[in-house]
């Protein structure tokens, strides 16, 4: 007769409902558990790759195999739990933010701390929950947030976290689409989530009319080498010319598609301090983020998702914006200023805006 394992002493019905609880309590919106198998998906992401919609992010190619398939990343996992985090602060000003063509437009999930370890941390948390219950060594977990090759969305899709949209982003019908996603990898069989989130997109294209480089051609199809998000976080090298004008304020991400998503007047507000804005991002002019030195950007944005993207990365993206500003002589004396920095990219890029501006200037408008 065969002993029975560690496995066989464990109510996993009891556990799974234990965790969703500790993941409440934790702060997460919805948790909730998958299988390894993600169905289409691994053969959307081969088909994406092939088109070259990627762009530069030459590492989504190079991990390809391990994120379609999780028991490839880490060998032995047979469950994963999701979690959901809503990000969106209590007032982002982000109409009137994006409207005003002097301020700046910031992506409302890079406002506050970085969330990568805020997420994490959480995560932990709740591994350390499950492990106390188990109160065995046998079963392994590992904890990702956007830290690993992983399909983030096709798991939280399978697990009832809501639908993949036309914007190809998450989406619950009753929170929007403004949260984290995180995974809990874990070779403990826990009982899957059968319940899945329909598609509610209908035949709505708000966030495909709405999209300002025309990213998204075509329903649930993102070509990320035209996503303001991509140009001004992911994409190291200049910005195409003929993307520059249509890019307007936005100078980190771009949340259009999420602005104009019906299914967002259901968004739910954030109860995480760490996630409100700070140093007064939501609403900065232009030309104050543009005079910053690279001391002045390293200390306001220790600990933000921002610092992703580098000081040269960050006065490349505000001088595109300065560019497409309404005609004004304070912004050329701010773009002159940086005619001498020691970077090609950002002189190409000054020198740009400053033509931009000139000519403006020079034809009234």
């Amino acid at each position: 007769m065969q002993a029975p394992t560690p496995a066989d002493s464990i109510n996993c019905e009891a556990l799974a409902a234990d965790i969703k609880q500790w993941g409440s309590e934790l702060g997460f919106q919805h948790t909730g558990i998958s299988r390894i198998h993600l169905g289409d998906h691994p053969g959307y992401l081969k088909d994406w790759l092939a088109k070259g919609y990627q762009g530069e992010m030459n590492y989504l190619a190079r991990n390809r195999t391990k994120r379609s398939d999780p028991a490839e990343l880490i060998p032995g996992t047979v469950s994963i739990i999701t979690v959901r985090m809503n990000y969106l602060p209590s007032d982002t000003k982000r109409l009137a933010t994006l409207a005003n063509p002097r301020k700046a437009y910031i992506s409302r999930y890079a406002l506050g701390r970085d969330y990568h370890k805020l997420m994490r941390k959480r995560l932990v948390k709740l591994v350390q929950r499950i492990e106390t219950v188990l109160d065995q060594p046998d079963f392994s977990f590992r904890v990702f947030s956007d830290s690993a090759p992983v399909l983030e969305k096709a798991l939280a899709q399978s697990s009832g976290s809501g639908w993949i949209g036309k914007n190809t982003l998450l989406i619950d019908r009753e929170a929007g689409s403004w949260f984290f996603l995180g995974e809990i990898y874990t070779d403990l069989k826990l009982p899957a989530d059968s319940i899945k989130a329909e598609n509610h997109c209908g035949s709505c294209r708000a966030c495909l009319d709405r999209c300002p480089t025309g990213a998204l051609i075509g329903p649930y199809q993102l070509d990320a080498r035209r996503c303001i998000s991509y140009l001004t976080i992911e994409l190291k090298s200049s910005i195409p010319l003929p993307l520059r004008p249509l890019m307007g304020n936005r100078i980190f991400g771009c949340d259009d598609c999420q602005l104009t998503c019906p299914w967002n007047r259901f968004e739910q507000r954030t109860a995480e301090g760490d996630f409100e804005p700070r140093h007064q991002l939501d609403s900065k002019d232009l030309c104050e983020l543009f005079a910053w030195t690279e001391e002045q950007y390293q200390t306001n944005t220790t600990g933000s998702a921002i610092r992703r993207v580098g000081y040269e990365g960050w006065l490349r993206n505000i001088a595109v914006a300065l560019g497409n500003a309404p005609a004004d002589p304070a912004i050329v004396m701010s773009l002159a200023g940086r005619l001498q920095f020691p970077s090609e990219m950002v002189v190409e890029h000054v020198t740009w805006a400053l033509a931009r501006q000139e000519s403006k200037l020079s034809s009234g408008s």
